[in-house]
C-alpha cells in the first residue's frame, strides 16, 4: 500500500504530520481544555458513582473532539 506522495495522509483522518496552529487557535484550545478540567473538578468533588464516570468521560470527549475541529481546521 502505497501512502507516501499519494495525497493518502492528506485526507487521513489519522493525521502523521502536525500543523503550525496560529496564536488565536492555541488560546481557544488552552481555554477549552480549561473549562473542561474545571467542570471535571467540579465532578471530582461530588463523588463517585457510575454517572459521575460516565460524566467525566464525555468532559474528556468534548474537549478532544473541540481540540480536534480547532486543528483540522
Amino acid at each position: 500500500m502505497q501512502i507516501a506522495g499519494d495525497g493518502h495522509a492528506a485526507n487521513n483522518v489519522m493525521r502523521h504530520e502536525y500543523r503550525e496552529l496560529s496564536g488565536s487557535q492555541k488560546d481557544l484550545i488552552v481555554l477549552i481544555k480549561d473549562r473542561g478540567l474545571e467542570f471535571y473538578s467540579l465532578l471530582e468533588n461530588m463523588g463517585q458513582s457510575r454517572e459521575i464516570s460516565i460524566a467525566k468521560t464525555k468532559i474528556e470527549e468534548a474537549v478532544m473532539w473541540a481540540t480536534k475541529h480547532i486543528t483540522n481546521q
